[in-house]
Parts: structure tokens; sequence; C-alpha cells
């Protein structure tokens, strides 16, 4: 006998593997229908009933699945206690329970006898479910998990089996019905064994000789259960009144003037959830009359700081418009908005509970006042540090931990009490409601939304019922997620980014759809609409305004906190402990610097002595002595550690209290960098010290700076991840399905860091001030597009309104927060993935003033090479090297900085900066500092002129002479902002402070400031007798360049590590070159760009070998660069440490067998033994090469197999000798592998495999024969083929080498190619058809070398649409490579500067030119750059012969040249 069953119930379990003792958790069963069916499929019984709902309703969402309401089951249901006994009686007769997906409904089952204290069979019974793996294989349905078939579903299994959908899903006897008739289809087609129905074989045999034909429906007629319960609901409402006339009701006068406050926003900060900013908040807040609103976000605080800096700005600009208002006699009725701080919490049953998920009910919680705020601060970094699962939780132990001061909403439909509602049931709604009303008493509310949506209609009854019947006020509000109701649709397109969803998938719950809002109310309603939905309930929008009165405004802005720094016990003074002064500090502070002063300066002057105290005396002014005390403390762990420390960034090393401290490292005093640049006297203001360490110790200050003040003080800081104008055109494309290419192709036209909303909405006159003519040529097909009614255009406008939203957090670089004591009493915190500390909520624009220690660990890569030089020199000549005290004098150094041959060298490597120090020939440090500060936009102008008046070409003026002091370093022109500060106290007698704040309106335009100044600066000046007309002049100049002056004390740090690094370079090439490319080997371009610079300075670079290298490059006993092991792929640390550390105990390695028994093969395994082979690292092995170490003798087994093999016997037999009895050796002799003889790999089958498994050619590049060609006879590179749309009717020769090729032949029977060409910049894979493929196809072979010439045509223009697609490229030439100087060298133009020629560069000439008389035309072109003139001599007679080695001969000798 077989019992099938199926139930209907009031939802689903929260927890899947609860007991069924566990009443809470288990559903209750609302219908039960069965089928008993004998051995032979006969129907014997069948029943169904409806359960009466004693002691609990059946919620709304349970209903809408099947139709069964509280109503309806009251009406016809039976007491469960007689439906189970019942049901006993069936299963007495069975022997197999059977069923859907039977489990959950056992469990309903088996949960509801225990309810009722009733003996059950029914789970000793087997079980048969018509759900299993069998039935996935047969469906074979997408989708299941670990990629196997997913499980069907009734219908699914229902359709496969019969042709047939089952389409009365979700009535318990339709269920059953279809379920009975899949079950006895499987047992007939043979899917149940013998074994599993616990009969003979003869049984199933039976079984299907009796049923022939395929299992018929019983044909049981099934009542429509959502058909009776709208009948009896439609009957009930005849005696209610009627809802539509509440809603015609005529506005109450108490709401004329009441107040409408929205206190359920979100913002962009909900992440990928709300397309509202802060800003458009505040805007719509003052636009619509309202003087509060709330920010809620979920789960987090992120916006609060914002929230309240904009409300603060916007009251702040009303007090001045009312001033001018008042002023002007206009009226003036706009009032200050009031910010309501609060977050939408995820309150779950156990926050630490993350073996399930439970995102638990969203409950508003609104601040009342600054504690409150600290309330929330806590929940919400507790609902990231402890509660993260899925999303940031918290649970109801935290909720009566941190409650006081704080207002709760109940919440929208995810809130427990309506979800309870719709879901579980009322009671237990009702039982949720009280906990929160006993938590909070009168700061509780009900939340009662009105988006026009069924679920509400049916919930807002029970919560008004509720209200009246626990005296629980209602206050009415609006889910925010965007500002206007036409945003609807980007908001919909943000929700499927966050998703990964398209918008074509539907919107609802389980497999197939996605999660949406349900219409387009879910904006920012106006105080009107809000009245017009919620007059029938005055009072829950009299409440909007009483729970903003219960708001106390705050400032989340305060100075910056420090931690307290532990100081010697001398020092302190116990008065500072009730006066909050900081005399010990400062005395402590004071020691310090004097001792430090005394080492670094030996005498101590008046004049320095009077700036140590101005100094000290300013610090303590602006209450900060403990923050130079903190610095200078893990600084001095840092030196301690062995961290290289940089000299000081920007206006800190103007400090010489700071020099003093050891917390920078260049002397103010020498450099005249002044300290008011940094801390102005006049203002207290928070200073601000960057510090670079190397990046590889960086790590180890930050470990300190954690142990000493504690963990829970140190946090890194958040970054906000914005949807810039490409990212959000490519992700609106791919939610709307529009095709890659098309979005790729769109988001190509937004020129380089330009937004959407600076193109769009602007007249062309302003774009073509800001645009260049290309980019305004893709801007107006941006225009274009957007004006269209297609796809392209939709998904272009709708990016329009995403552009800037909020995308994703990550971790800011540098920036790190000490607080005095748990960093959650200050700001809230949160986890991020990439980091072990805790993170900020607030950023980096916010932290400080949120009053916050911020600290910036800089990790400089050029410090790590510095180091990794000094090293390298250290283990080669035995010399120490102290970087800091190099000599600024050094004659070597100044000529590879007058050569301008500064490619690795910090800050001064780009191109242009290596033609200006050709033309300066800098011949003091004080030229280098100059350079660092005009290489820059705006001063760049300047640049020649500086260089004439060094070399003496032009007069060096001064508009004064007493202007000569501080502007004769630089030849009388104007670089730093510290000059126009030191000329502005000299001329005109401004003091230190007021010079700052000059410097600083300079710099940032500040009208208005600036204006107040000038005449002071004109009076002062002439009353000192100076010339009132110059003076003008000089204040004009001045606000012309001060927006682009430097600051000297930023410029001079790097010129000194710029110095360092030259220095090195110059004295020590190999090494510096080695540790350049040691600190670029995870980026394979720079590691190819300082080969080719190593080429250039005549140095080998060697590939690896394991003889001779380390982890990172280094440099032999020959001084030629060796590669370094560690940037070989899959070979990894461990490899290289046991391979170094067996070369330096036992010496070199004789052969590969020597190697491999000689190292720890855990560390080595065969991928990387492959890839050292394939790299060359076994080149140093005589009588080998690479081929032979793959090579296999028709066994299966490489040589480099059997090598390994060999090795691991050989170990294997040396440690069981030393455990023997004896500790004897053991006298096995293990014969090693004969190399095989084969052939060598040919020459680009090895660059292959180098570039394979390093990422770029070792031993040479295919292309370097023709690398004259390349530069001479292309215009263009493959990489340019990336963007094809601004080379359109333009030519393009290139050349390179073919890497892969595929010939094909289209359905037409028309031959076609694919295949990739790469050059030294990139690889590009093109496709070739028609009559240009039978023309060239012979070119295209593999590893063959071509000169390509293709002209770049517009796209095709598709019929349907008329739209342009993609550039196509038309093929006019291919030519193998090495014929292309024959056929095109025609003519050489020597170019020299007549600045350089003499008698011995004329005969190194003429020399060279002899040696290749031939045919081709010679040129010589004299050009003087000063005087702009260039002169072109023709030579008659002379003709030679262009060739690779002429023009590699020029190249050596440094003489430039042009072809053609």
């Amino acid at each position: 006998m077989y019992l099938i069953f199926d139930t209907e119930t009031t939802g689903l379990p929260k927890r899947w593997n609860a007991p069924l003792t566990d009443t809470n958790n288990w559903p209750r069963c609302v219908q039960i229908a069965w089928q008993l069916h004998d051995a032979t499929g006969g129907c014997i019984e069948h029943c169904d009933f409806l359960i009466r709902p004693d002691g609990f309703n059946i919620p709304y969402d349970a209903e809408k699945i099947h139709g069964i309401s509280t109503a309806l089951a009251a009406s016809k249901g039976v007491p469960l206690i007689s439906v189970l006994e019942k049901f006993n009686e069936a299963l007495s007769k069975a022997k197999f329970v059977v069923g859907q997906n039977v489990s959950f409904d056992l469990n309903i089952m088996g949960c509801e006898f225990y309810r009722m204290q009733v003996e059950t069979p029914l789970n000793k019974r087997p079980v048969l479910d018509t759900c299993t793996e069998t039935t996935a294989s047969l469906c074979q349905l997408a989708g299941g998990r670990g990629g196997k078939f997913k499980l069907p579903t009734l219908t699914e299994l229902h359709q496969y089996l019969f042709n047939k959908p089952f389409a009365q899903a979700h009535n318990a006897t339709a269920d059953v019905e279809a379920t009975t008739r899949c079950f006895l289809e499987l047992l007939r087609t043979g899917n149940y064994s013998a074994a599993q129905l616990g009969v003979s074989a003869d049984y199933l045999q039976e079984f299907q000789t009796r049923n022939t034909e395929v299992i018929a429906p019983l044909g049981l007629k099934h009542r429509n259960l959502k058909k009776a319960s709208l009948a009896l609901a439609a009957a009930e409402k005849k005696t209610e009144p009627d809802l539509d006339k509440v809603q015609s009701q005529e506005m109450p006068a108490v709401l004329a003037e009441a107040t409408v406050v929205h206190l359920h926003n979100h913002s962009q900060f909900s992440i990928l959830q709300s397309t509202i900013s802060v800003k458009k908040l505040v805007n719509a807040t003052a636009k619509a009359g309202m003087t509060s609103v709330a920010l809620t976000d979920h789960g987090n605080m992120m916006g609060a700081f914002h929230f309240v800096k904009e409300i603060g700005q916007h009251n702040k600009n009303l007090v001045l418009a009312k001033k001018e208002a008042a002023a002007s006699g206009e009226p003036f009725n706009q009032k200050p908005i009031k910010p309501i701080v609060g977050c939408e919490f995820f309150v779950c049953d156990d926050h630490s509970n993350k073996s399930q998920k439970d995102n638990g009910y969203q409950i508003v919680f609104l601040a009342k006042n600054k504690k409150g705020y600290q309330n929330l601060v806590k929940m919400s970094s507790l609902a990231f540090t402890d509660g993260f699962y899925y999303l940031p939780r918290i649970d109801r132990k935290i909720v009566e931990t941190y409650k006081d001061n704080l207002i709760v909403l109940s919440g929208n439909l995810y809130g427990e009490v309506p979800s309870k509602v719709l879901n579980i049931g009322e009671k237990q709604a009702e039982d949720a409601l009280m906990w929160w009303k006993d938590q909070f008493g009168d700061d509780f509310y009900i939340e009662l939304m009105r988006h026009g949506q069924e679920d509400e209609d049916r919930v807002n009854p029970v919560l008004i019922q509720f209200s009246k019947k626990h005296s629980i006020p209602l206050v009415a509000t609006n889910n925010t997620y965007y500002i206007d109701q036409a945003e609807a649709n980007a908001h919909d397109i943000l929700l499927c980014v966050k998703d990964g969803e398209k918008q074509a998938t539907p919107i609802g719950r389980g497999r197939g759809y996605r999660y949406g809002l349900p219409n387009r109310e879910y904006y920012f309603k106006s105080p009107e609409a809000m009245k017009e939905l919620f007059k029938d309930l005055p009072e829950a929008i009299l409440n909007m305004q009483a729970i903003a009165d219960k708001i106390e405004s705050f400032e989340l802005a305060r100075d910056v906190l420090l931690p307290k720094f532990d100081i010697p016990q001398k020092f302190i003074d116990p008065e500072d402990a009730k006066s909050g002064f900081k005399r010990g500090e400062n005395s402590y502070l004071r020691h310090l610097t004097y001792e430090g002063a005394k080492k670094r300066y030996k005498i101590l002057t008046d004049d320095l002595k009077e700036r140590i105290d101005f100094e000290l005396k300013t610090i303590e002014k602006t209450g900060y002595p403990g923050y130079f005390l903190i610095v200078e403390d893990f600084i001095r762990e840092a030196r301690s550690l062995g961290v290289s420390v940089g000299p000081g960034r920007g206006s800190a090393a103007g400090s010489v209290v700071a020099y003093s401290l050891w917390i920078t490292n260049i002397d103010p005093i020498k450099y005249d960098l002044l300290f008011e640049r940094f801390l102005n006297p006049d203002r207290v203001s928070m200073p601000d010290i960057d510090i670079d360490f190397d990046d590889e110790g960086r790590g180890k200050v930050m470990d300190y700076v954690i142990k000493k003040y504690g963990s829970n003080q140190v946090a890194q800081i958040i970054t906000y991840g914005t949807m810039a104008a490409k990212s959000s055109i490519r992700d609106t494309a791919r939610v709307l399905d529009l095709p890659l290419g098309d979005a790729d192709r769109i988001a190509k036209l937004v020129p380089n860091m330009s937004k959407l909303n600076k193109i769009f909405g602007v007249e062309e006159k302003i774009l073509r001030q800001k645009f260049r003519a290309e980019d305004m040529e893709m801007i107006n097909q941006l225009l274009n597009i957007s004006e269209g009614d297609d796809l392209e255009a939709e998904t272009l406008n709708q990016a329009k309104v995403l552009e800037g939203s909020l995308r994703n957090t990550g971790i800011h670089a540098c920036g790190v927060i000490i607080t005095p004591g748990d960093i959650t009493n200050y700001v809230p915190i949160a986890t991020a993935k990439d980091s072990e500390l805790y993170v900020t909520q607030f950023d980096n624009a916010v932290v400080e003033d949120a009053g916050l220690l911020k600290m910036d660990f800089l990790g400089l890569k050029t410090l790590t090479l510095i180091k990794d030089t000094v090293k390298i020199v250290k283990a080669k000549h035995g010399i120490l090297l102290d970087p800091e005290n190099f000599p600024l004098d050094d004659n070597l150094t100044y000529e590879l900085f007058q050569r301008g041959e500064t490619v690795g060298i910090f800050q001064y490597e780009s191109p242009g900066m290596q033609k200006h120090m050709r033309d300066l020939k800098p011949s003091s440090f004080a030229d280098l500092i100059a350079m660092n500060a005009l290489y820059r936009p705006g001063p760049l102008e300047y640049i020649p002129s500086f260089i004439r008046r060094k070399h003496g070409d032009e007069e060096i003026s001064y508009d004064l002479p007493e202007m000569e002091e501080y502007l004769k370093e630089t030849y009388g022109i104007t670089v730093y902002q510290e000059q126009v500060m030191l000329l502005s106290q000299k001329l005109a007698d401004f003091t230190k402070g007021e010079a700052d704040v000059l410097r600083k309106a300079m710099g940032k335009k500040q009208r208005a400031v600036l204006d107040k100044m000038k005449p002071r600066f004109i009076s002062q000046a002439s009353a000192k007798g100076l010339n009132p007309e110059k003076l003008e002049k000089i204040w004009t100049d001045w606000e012309k360049f001060a927006s682009y002056a430097f600051n000297k004390s930023h410029s001079t740090c790097y010129a000194w590590i710029a110095y360092q690094t030259a220095y090195l370079k110059a004295h020590y090439p190999a090494e510096y070159m080695a540790a350049v490319l040691s600190n670029n080997m995870n980026d394979i371009k720079q590691v190819t760009f300082f080969m080719e610079e190593a080429k250039r300075m005549k140095m080998n670079v060697l590939g690896p070998d394991v003889n001779e290298s380390y982890y990172k490059f280094s440099v032999n006993k020959d001084n030629a660069i060796r590669f370094g092991m560690g940037a070989i792929k899959g070979v990894g640390q461990a490899a290289v440490k046991t391979i170094v550390e067996a070369r330096k105990s036992n010496g070199a390695y004789r052969s590969i067998f020597d190697l491999a028994k000689r190292i720890d093969l855990r560390a080595a395994n065969k991928k990387a033994f492959e890839n050292l082979a394939n790299a060359g690292s076994f080149d140093c092995f005589s009588n080998t090469h690479r081929a032979q170490y793959f090579n296999d003798e028709g066994d299966g087994v490489t040589f480099l197999e059997k090598t390994l093999k060999y090795a691991h016997r050989f170990q294997d037999n040396q440690n069981s000798a030393q455990f023997s009895l004896f500790g004897e050796a053991s006298e096995i002799q293990f014969p090693e592998p004969e190399l095989p003889a084969c052939e060598p790999w040919a020459t680009m089958e090895k660059l292959a495999l180098e570039k394979e498994v390093v990422g770029i050619y070792i031993s040479g590049h295919p292309l370097d024969d023709f690398k004259i060609e390349m530069q001479n006879f292309c215009n263009g590179t493959v990489a340019v083929f990336q963007n094809m749309t601004t080379l359109i009717n333009k030519e393009i020769t290139f050349g390179g080498v073919v890497t892969g090729v595929e010939h094909r032949v289209s359905r037409q029977g028309k031959g076609w190619a694919s295949f990739t060409i790469e050059d030294y910049t990139s690889n590009y894979q093109f496709r070739i058809f028609g009559e240009e493929y039978l023309k060239f196809r012979h070119f295209l072979m593999l590893n063959s070398f071509v000169y390509v010439r293709a002209f770049i045509r517009e796209g095709w223009v598709n019929r349907d649409t008329g739209k342009k697609g993609e550039p196509r490229l038309q093929f006019n030439n291919f030519q193998l490579l090495q014929d292309v100087m024959d056929a095109y060298a025609k003519k050489l133009s020597i170019q020299l500067n007549i600045k350089g020629i003499n008698e011995q560069k004329i005969d190194k000439i003429q020399g060279l030119l002899k040696m290749h008389k031939g045919k081709h035309v010679l040129n010589f072109v004299v050009y003087d750059d000063d005087e702009s003139i260039k002169l072109e001599l023709k030579t008659r007679k002379q003709k030679i012969q262009i060739s690779q080695e002429l023009l590699s001969q020029l190249d050596a000798e440094q003489i430039f040249y042009k072809l053609n």
C-alpha cells in the first residue's frame, strides 16, 4: 500500500533543520489531502480536509499561494485532532509514505502530531520521494548546485512524464493527484528498484503488466479555494464601510497646517539600493518646505556625517540669504532643516550565528540626541564586526544594551511586526509588537506605509487595530529610494546591477525571478501627497512632527582627539590632569627637540634657538605636542626595525622641530623652508605629517602602532567606489541586455576623466571650450544617441541618472586612524575583505572633521629600491652605503642628469623631463629642486626662461632689488609658494601667519581674501619707499603664478630621493638597475622597459640561472644583471629559497641531477622544474639544451619527470639510512637517467615558451633584427587597433610577428583567416576575408615577420536601425619585414644641434659615412633651438647605403637622424 499525501501551510520554517519539537519554528497545516493506493496502483481511498485555524491565523503571503483564507478555513475547516486521527488510520494501512519533496510535509505533520500529543507511525514508515537526483537526471533541467541538474518541481516532472504541464499546483488535493500519477508512472517505467520497494523482481513485472498504458488522471474534482476565499471576503466587505468613500473624504482641518517629515529615507550609502545622494535629499527637503528629514540607510551609518554636514551648510546659507533678503527688503520664509540621524538595522535572532542565513527583520532606529547617535554607532559597528553574514546584523540583546535615547519605528513590510502578520500569524506579530513596546515605551511607533500595494492593504488594518488595542502611536512614512518618480526605472536598473540580473527578468521570489520594487511609488513625496494618502488617519501625519520635536539637533564635527602618549615620569605635570593643559607633553617635546637639534646642528646659534622656540610655541598654542611625540615614536621604531623612512613629504619638511626629532631628514634652515607653511601661528590647525616608508616595511610600522595603541584603537579608512561615466553605461547596458559591442562603443565615446552630467545639458559653446576637437566629435555622437528612442538611447539616458552612485567600498591606500579609546566611542566601524584591521564607516573627506587623528603611512617603492640597491652593493662589493649622507656635489650624479639619462630616477624619468634635464644641465641641488617644482601643468611655460637664465642666454632681472635675496636661487623666477611668503614679509611687513593666509588664498583663488589683502600689501610696502607701480605688477604676477607655485618643502624632499637614486645609478649602475627590475617584477611591461634601458647602458641582462639567480634580480661577478627566479610563473618563493640555500651550503650545481638531489623537493614541484627549464634556468648545465628536459622516448614520461623520480628515490634512501639501526650510509646506487638525444628547439619556439612562463622574451625579442624598420617605417603599433574609432579614414602601417593563425572556410565555401600579430607593445587578433585573403594568405604563416598597410573605414550601416557598426579594416598590402629597408629607404637626414658641432664630431660622422657608400641620398639638418632656426644642407656627390649596420652605429654615437 502507498499513502501519497500533501499539505498546505501557513508558510515556511525559519530553520529547516530544527527538531519537530520546536513548535515555534514549524508552520501550521491548513489543508491536508491524501490518496491510498494498493500494490497494483488502484485507488482505495482519497481524503481532503481544510483544518480549522484554532489559535492562529493564515498569513496573507501564504493565502496568496494556496488561496485559503483564515475566514474560509474557520468556516469550512475541521478540528485538527479529528484530522490527525483519520490520517493515522490511513497510515496504519500503508507500507510506504509517498510525496513530492515530502520531507517538508513529514515535518509539518510530525510537528502537528507533537503539538496535539498524538502518537503516530508517520516517521516510522519508509519514504518514497518523487523529487530526487533520479528524477533530476530524467528531466535534465539546468541550474542545479555544483553543476548538477536541478531537482524538478511537480509541474516540471508532470511535463516530462506526460508532456503536459500541471497548472493547479498549491492545492493539496490537486497536488496529491498529480504526485500520485507521477509516482505510479515512475513505478511503471522502472524508475524504482525492487530493493527500494522491498519486493521481488516479479512484482515490478506484474505492475507493468497490469499498467501497460500511461497512468491516467484519477479525475477528482478540485475545489477552487482562492475563489471560495474571495467570495467570503466579498460578502464580508458588504457589511464594512466603503473604503473608497473613506478615501474620498475631505482633508481634515487639523492637517492644513501640519508639517510633514520624511522619516524613512535611503541614500546612495545604502549601496546599490538608492539613487539619492545626500545633497539631493537635502535639496528635495528644502524644495518641499520641510523642516526636518531623516536618513535611515540599510545597516550602516556611512552617510551620517555627510548628512549632518550638508544640512549644516544649507542652514548657514539660509542665514546669509536671510540677511541679504532683509537688506533688500524682500520677504524670506525659508526655515532651517533639522537632521534626524537614523539607521534601518537588520535585527535577527542571533547575530553571532553564522551557520545559517538569517537576514533578520528591517527596523528603523532614530537618534533622539548625541547619546542616541552614539548608541547607533555602537550597534552599527557590532553589526559589521560581530554580525556580518551576507549583510550587517544585530539582535535583540544588542537592542536591549543600546536602546537608550532612541526612537524606533516598526519598519516596512520586512519589519518584524508587518512581516509576521503577512508570513507567520497575527498572534506572533502581536507578541513581537509587545516586546518592542516594552523596550521603547512612548518612543516606539507603528509605521504605516501606503505605496498602493495589496500586501500593505492587507497588513495596515491589522497594524491600526494593534495601535488602538495597545495605545501605540501610528506614524505615516514613505520608503524613499529615489527623489523623482521619473527615476523609478533607473532605480530598478540599479537593483539589477546589485544582484547581477537583467531587467527583463520578472520581479518575484524564487528561481527565475529577481528582486525589485512592485511599483513607482517609492519616491520623495510632497507634503500634500502624504496628507492626501493619510487623511483618514490624521494622527499618523501629526506624529511625524511629534517625533521630530523629540529630536535634539547635534553636531558631529569636533576637534581632533589624540591618543594618550606616555611620557617619562620626570616630565609629568600633575596639574595637567585637572586643567586639561599639556605642560608635560610640551616640556618633553622641548627636551627631545633640543637634544636632537644638538646632534643635527652641533652648534645652536641664537637664530636657530629663536626658530626652534617659535615653532615650539606655535605647537603649544595649537595644543598638539602629542601629535609630534606620537609621530616621532613610531618613526624611531621604524628605523630600529630596519624600515627605510622618507626624508619627509609636503610642508612638514619646513619644521626644524620635525628635523630635530628625525621625523624629517631635510634641513629646513639650509633650504629656506618655512614652518608657517606647515602650522600657521595665527590660526589653530591640526598638523598633518605624511610619512613615506619603504613599501615592504610599511606593514611592520602598522603592526607596531596596533601593538602600542591596541587593535580596538587603530583602524583604516573606508573609500567609496562610485559608478564613473563609462562603468555606469556598461552596467546599465548589461541590465538592459544591450549587446556588449554596442555598450563598449558608447562607453568609448565618453572622453577620459569626463562625466556624463558635464556633457548633457551644457551649451555647445561651453563644451567646445572644455574639450578638444577630437573629443567633440565623440560628444556629438553621444548627444545624437541620447536623443534617439531605441535601446542605446535608453541605456545612455538611464546611465546619466546612475552616474556617481556608490558601487562598492574599499580601503584607503595609506590612511590610518588612531583614537584615544575604543574606536566605536568616536565613529562607526566596519570590516573589509582586504584588511584584518577595522575600517571606519566615514571616509577620508570627513574623518578629521569627526575628531579622529589620521596618519598617512605611505608605501614608497623608491625607498625599497634604494634599500635593495644598498643590499646588492654590500653583498657584491662589501661596501655599506649610507644614502642619507651622499655628497650633494657629486659630479658623476650631475653628469647623469645633464645627459638626461634619468630612466628609473624618481620623479625625473618622463621623456619631457629628460629633455629639460639635457637642456638645463643642472649643476646644483637647487636646480633639481626647482625643476621638480616647475615640471607640472602651469609652471611648465617658465621652464625655457629658467634654462636660458641659468646659461646666461637671458638677463636675470628683478622687479625690485629687494627681491634678489629670495629669487636669486631660481634666477629671478618665482617658483615656490615659500618665495611669495618670504617676499610679502620682507616687502610689506606681513606677519608669518598673514603670509601663509596670502599663500593659501592665491593657491585656492580666494578672491574675497585677496581683495582684502592687496590694499594692505600696496600701502605697507609703499610706506617703506617702494614703487607702487612695481608693487602692482608684483601682485598681479603673484596672483597669476601663485595658483601654480609649488610647495618647496615637498619639492626639496622628493628632489633628495631623486638625487639618491641618481647617485646609485651613476656609481653602481648594474646594482641599481637590478633593484629597479626587482621592484617592478609584477609588471611585465615595466620589466621590458627597464631591460631596454639596461641594454642602452651597455649592460648584459641575463636570463635566470639556478647557479647565479636569487628570488629578485641580482648582479653577477661579471657585472651583468641576472634575472630573478621569482619572476618565473609557478616557481614561488619556497622553491627559490631551497635552490639558493642548497647552493650557498654546498656550492654550484653540477647538473640537473645534482640540483634535484640537493634541494627540498617538497618546495619545488614538477611545475616549478618545468618552468625553470622553459625560462632557461638550467642552460648553465653543459651538454644539455631545453628540448631534452621535455623529451619523451615513447614511454609517456619526460626526462624531467624521470629526473624527479630519481631524486625522490635518492632522498628517500638517504633519509632511511639516517634512521637505520647503525646509521650507516646505504650502499645502494641509483643510476642517473640518460640524457635523451633530440633536436634543440627553434629560436621562435624557445622564445615563445620563455614568454609563456615569464611574460616577456628573455634571451631576445623576435623583432630585434627589425627594430629600425619598426621605428622608421611604421606609423602605428598593433595597440592602436584596440580603439579604431579615432582612426577612421587613416592608413596605418605596422609590423610584427605572426604568433597565431587559423585558416577557415565560411558557410558559403569561401576562405578567410583569423590571425594574431604581436609587436613590442601588444598583440591583436585580426580577421581577413574575400579577395584580400586570397591575395595575402601566403604571408599568414606562424612566426613570419610581416609589414602591413591597413586602411580603417567607417563601419557598415545597419539597415534596420540606421546605426553604424564598428569601424572595419581594409588590408592594402602585406610584405615581409626583411624586405622593407630595401623597398622604402630613400634618404638619410642627419640632424645636428649647432651647439654640439665640433671638429671631432664631424670627423666621426665622415668616417662612418665613408664606410657605407651606396646609392641613397644624404642630407644634413643644422638647427638652433634658441633662435628657432633650421637649415637644410643637401649633398650632391656623396651617396650612401642605408643599412641596419649604419643606423645602429649612428644610434651608438647618439647622432640623431631621420629616414626619408
